[in-house]
């Protein structure tokens, strides 16, 4: 007896050190252990509900009352009228020549400056409308926040659910909020006999589209008579505001459960409206953003799709529970892959790829860059929700025929995916813009994703097209070197670090890994489809340039000069090529090296927040778990997550943050082609306990 205990608490022991790998979750309950509570707004952090498509930030009264958070859509793009006089069609691109060739780029024209700064600015994206509470004092002055008391706010992850409580005079107040899971539609419930004191209304603003380049609040509300904002009807229960602004149509519908009254602002407030309940103590409302249907839904129906549509999504693909380690940094690490897992849902799953600050507010004028579509969605395949990188990856078949013609037009052969886009396919004129590339490959990264989660000829017959057409470009892209009988990229090209001169970069090491990959596997999908080999994507794989090496570390691009006395810091892109790619080109002990420099030398204050799990997904790769955990948990301001889990690392909200941090958890639970082993990026000292389920393995 004593014997077989021994043996008990042996065999315990070794499960509380290994445990890492598949085994069931409850999965509830390592979400509900990281509900959002606060009691306080932080001005630029909203608690949001949405689903992808649309989002609604609230502050700490549960709607837009006394911060002008956002109210964002997929669809919600407007366009500033021309200059008169002026054609869009008529910008004329600017040359460069490099390498032997003269290419015509999408640069800033210094002929047509104005035009050139018009195709920056535009499209971009708006706030539909802001919605808050009008709160009265008993004395009949309307409140400010600083007249609330007790408040408290908790987002519920499982249900998509804002329960905001607060008191004013005394009266408490409680809100819930939630989106519908398929339109874009708020669903609103208050409780509060300040509703049948009549100190509680709702109210709904409509803004003009700002010029900001980054706006926090997006919109402005100064210039009335740019927009129109028109009751086209009204009854009992409803009401039909239709928005003209410039290009942009559509429509705020409300629909309320309660005897109330509703007041169109007129005159001297066109584009305020006013929502008065009376003779109760609660009532519910909804507001539909629409371009054409109004489907019906009322406040408790959207509670209850929402917590259903969540529960769905949380039981769907992976889960992890980091509950078991001993590490005493397993909550935060838990609390940012959940958190950020309902942030990339409620921002970045939608019918385009998400701009970097998702729909929270405008970065970069709200449009989507090309470069960071990896980022923000290949961690989705990696946790097995495949469906929501299928909507954003939808782009590559839409913008085919216009990628085609930019490289035709440059004299490329295939496809040249544009920089910084929004819902049409028009590059912002600009240098970087013009001349980035490491966009380049990701289509068929995703594709080759889609593959093998669905290895069927079904997806490379969908694929194709495009796969092949981006692999026509990379091949055609590159010059060749006679002396030296070897393909070399660039110049010109600015490169993921994006501070060396495009005009002098040739070979850049992340890229030219990149190029070596998208050539193998468009070889490889060729091969799928019984096709011949492609002898232009042959030869370049096999004479591409090797990686740039100088005393025995790999470097940013080829003959750079004090690489690192100067140049360590942006992106480490370099330790890319063996991390967030499977190492194509790379020598393993020289790429060992160049990580533990990176790691010694880089200036970590001066980068990006997907450069931490970039390098940590290198330190997992290369037999370092411990040093892959503390790039996932690094100290830099760079790389933080806030109460709501909003990243740094860039323009806030950095969502790329989030999807890298997702990325690389997933490739360390799971693993990356030709890895042993469970759980291979974390540490086997037992201070870890990993209990995953559904991952799938990375390249």
């Amino acid at each position: 007896m004593k014997y077989a205990l021994i043996h008990l608490v042996i065999a315990s022991l070794l499960v509380l050190v290994s445990a890492c790998g598949e085994s069931p979750i409850d999965r509830k309950a390592v979400v509900d252990r990281h509900k959002i509570r606060t009691t306080a707004t932080d001005p630029k952090s909203p608690a949001q509900v949405g689903n992808g498509e649309f989002a609604f930030g609230v502050d700490i009264t549960g709607l837009q009352t006394f911060v002008p958070f956002n109210t964002m859509a997929q669809w919600s793009w407007h366009s500033f009228p021309l200059p008169e006089g002026m054609n869009e069609k008529e910008y004329r691109q600017v040359p460069i020549t490099a390498g032997g060739r003269k290419v015509y780029y999408d640069l800033p024209n210094p002929d047509q400056p104005e035009l050139s700064a018009w195709l920056a600015g535009n499209p971009h994206r708006f706030n539909l409308g802001r919605i808050g509470f009008r709160l009265l004092l008993s004395d009949g002055t309307e409140a400010g926040p600083g007249d609330l008391r007790n408040t408290s706010q908790e987002t519920d992850l499982w249900t998509g659910i804002v329960t905001s409580y607060f008191e004013l005079e005394g009266v408490p107040v409680t809100v819930r909020t939630a989106c519908h899971p398929d339109l874009d539609m708020i669903g609103i419930d208050v409780k509060s006999d300040l509703i049948r004191e009549r100190r509680l209304a709702v109210f709904l603003a409509f803004p003009y589209a700002g010029q900001d380049q980054m706006a926090d609040y997006v919109g402005v509300y100064d210039q009335p008579e740019k927009h129109r904002s028109t009751l086209e009807e009204r009854t009992s229960h409803y009401a039909r505001i239709s928005r003209e602004m410039d290009d942009a149509r559509y429509s705020a519908i409300l629909r309320w459960d309660a005897s109330s009254d509703f007041v169109d602002g007129q005159k001297d407030r066109p584009h305020y409206f006013e929502l008065r309940p009376s003779d109760t103590d609660r009532f519910g409302f909804t507001c539909l953003f629409t371009r054409g249907e109004e489907p019906q839904a009322g406040s408790e129906d959207i509670f209850a799709l929402s917590a259903k549509a969540w529960e769905k999504y949380w039981n769907s693909g992976a889960a992890i529970d980091l509950s078991g380690s001993s590490d005493t940094r397993w909550r935060e690490l838990e609390r940012r892959i959940v958190l950020s897992q309902y942030l990339m849902r409620v921002n970045e799953a939608g019918s385009l790829p998400p701009q970097e600050s998702g729909l929270v507010n405008n970065g970069w004028y709200g449009r989507f860059h090309f470069e960071m579509i990896w980022w923000h969605g290949v961690h989705y395949a990696l946790w097995n929700r495949w469906d929501l990188l299928e909507k954003i990856s939808r782009i590559y078949a839409d913008f085919l025929p216009s990628s085609r013609a930019r490289a035709e037009k440059q004299g490329y052969k295939g496809a040249r995916w544009p920089k910084c886009t929004a819902d049409i396919d028009r590059e912002w004129p600009h240098p970087i813009h013009a001349t980035l590339v490491w966009q380049q490959p990701h289509p068929i990264y995703i594709a080759e994703l889609d593959y093998r989660a669905h290895p069927t000829r079904e997806t490379l017959e969908k694929w194709r097209d495009v796969v092949f057409a981006t692999a026509d470009f990379m091949a055609d892209f590159v010059r060749y070197d006679q002396e030296w009988d070897r393909y070399v990229l660039g110049p010109p090209v600015f490169i993921v670090s994006e501070n060396t001169d495009p005009l002098l970069t040739v070979n850049p090491a992340f890229e030219l890994g990149y190029w070596q990959f998208g050539l193998r596997v468009a070889r490889q999908w060729r091969e799928r489809l019984s096709l011949p080999v492609e002898e232009k994507w042959r030869e370049v794989e096999e004479k591409l340039s090797p990686l740039p090496v100088e005393d025995g570390v790999y470097t940013t691009y080829e003959g750079i000069p004090d690489m690192w006395s100067k140049y360590t810091f942006e992106h480490p892109a370099l330790i890319g090529t063996l991390g967030m790619l499977p190492g194509d080109g790379v020598d393993r002990d020289t790429f060992v090296r160049t990580l533990d420099k990176v790691t010694t030398s880089w200036n970590f204050d001066r980068v990006w927040g997907w450069d931490f799990p970039m390098l940590a997904m290198a330190a997992a790769r290369t037999g370092k778990p411990d040093l892959a955990i503390d790039y996932l948990l690094h100290a830099s301001p760079n790389f933080q997550f806030d109460e709501h889990g909003l990243a740094t690392g860039g323009p806030f909200p950095y969502f790329p943050s989030n999807g890298a941090l997702l990325t690389a958890v997933a490739m360390m639970v799971k693993g990356w082609d030709g890895s042993t082993g469970e759980c291979p990026g974390f540490p086997k000292d037992g201070s870890w306990s990993v209990r995953a389920e559904g991952f799938a393995t990375m390249p």
